[in-house]
């Protein structure tokens, strides 16, 4: 980019984590994630009163007790690994002159994606603001969400700077090659799957009747999985798609990552090897959900052996994936 040419940010929004591993911080996290009409979409006085009558007394201890399990010395791992990538982001913007910065906002919690907005164009002063979700598949649960938070602040703004959103990287190559370059490495250390060993891609679940209704989540979970067995070179049969986190009694995108595994367990499999390939950086929902949760479920049915392959985080290949994305939009926005 050339001296002239405007100031661009680029803003990396997260899903978001609460301040610390506490029922008191837990609480209003949890309120204003399960408050997101995008989140939960039932009847809004019916939720309001269930959420804070029922659901968020009894779950902000127990979601508290887990984060316990999965801090960090720095804060939550999903706002750690976030910040270390806009760090070696930043850095590599300096190192090449382009002309743009990184800042970091959270959907949930702190530091908030619509505050961060607003800084970057009023008290900063920059042009131009290109927005990535790190979200590698589209849903209206999470990149939707990001959009309406972005609008929202814009409406607060007397003026606001030119905006370009990034929907997805499901596809893109160097995602594709990273994640089959973490399962290759993860493969180099402990050896090959073997005849009785299964990869499972395990994402975040989706009540069944948002797709019903339009989102394109499951159709480009499925192209990931196609694209990484197809790099991969392995048998498809021994890769196995499925969905986790699901909440409430409403029917979920199947199968289920759990049952899943006891099935496979049942079935006389004794190695699993799980990646999430839908979470760009590891949470609580990988970290515990699956590395801790699932690998239980696994070995209480049966199964003798089982690995967790951390998400992309902050390693060389992620930051490279963020930073040719946010190249290439830049290219293609007009001066």
């Amino acid at each position: 980019m050339t001296e002239k040419s405007p100031k661009t940010a680029v803003l990396l929004i997260n899903l978001g984590s609460p301040d610390e591993p506490t029922a008191s911080a837990l609480k209003p996290y949890l309120r204003e994630f399960l408050s997101d009409r995008r989140v939960v979409d039932l009847n809004p006085i019916f939720w309001q009163t269930l959420l804070n009558l029922v659901i968020l007394p009894r779950r902000s201890p127990k979601s508290a007790a887990r984060y316990v399990q999965v801090w960090m010395k720095e804060g939550a791992p999903l706002k750690v690994y976030t910040d270390r990538i806009a760090d070696k982001l930043r850095q590599r913007f300096q190192q090449k002159a382009v002309d743009a910065d990184v800042f970091v906002g959270m959907r949930y919690g702190n530091p908030s994606q619509v505050e961060v907005f607003k800084t970057i164009h009023n008290e900063h002063g920059f042009d131009r603001v290109l927005v990535l979700p790190l979200y590698p598949q589209y849903s209206s649960s999470t990149t939707a969400s990001v959009f309406d938070a972005v609008s929202k602040a814009m409406q607060q703004m007397k003026s606001h700077p030119k905006v370009r959103f990034i929907r997805d990287y499901h596809t893109h190559l160097l995602y594709i090659k990273a994640l089959a370059d973490q399962i290759r490495d993860q493969w180099a250390k402990v050896g090959p799957l073997g005849k009785k060993g299964r990869l499972m891609l395990s994402f975040h679940g989706m009540p069944v009747r948002y797709c019903e209704e339009g989102d394109p989540y499951p159709k480009q979970v499925r192209e990931t999985t196609d694209l990484l067995i197809q790099e991969l070179g392995v048998d498809p049969s021994k890769v196995v798609l499925s969905y986790q986190s699901r909440f409430g009694k409403e029917e979920w995108l199947k199968p289920y990552s759990d049952e899943t595994a006891r099935h496979l367990a049942r079935e006389g499999v004794e190695r699993l090897d799980v990646i999430c390939p839908g979470f760009h950086t590891d949470c609580l929902e990988t970290i515990e959900e699956i590395g801790l949760e699932l690998k239980e479920t696994w070995f209480k049915a049966g199964g003798k052996v089982f690995h967790y392959i951390p998400c992309l985080n902050d390693s060389e290949a992620s930051v490279s994936l963020v930073e040719k994305i946010v190249e290439e939009e830049l290219l293609h926005w007009p001066e």
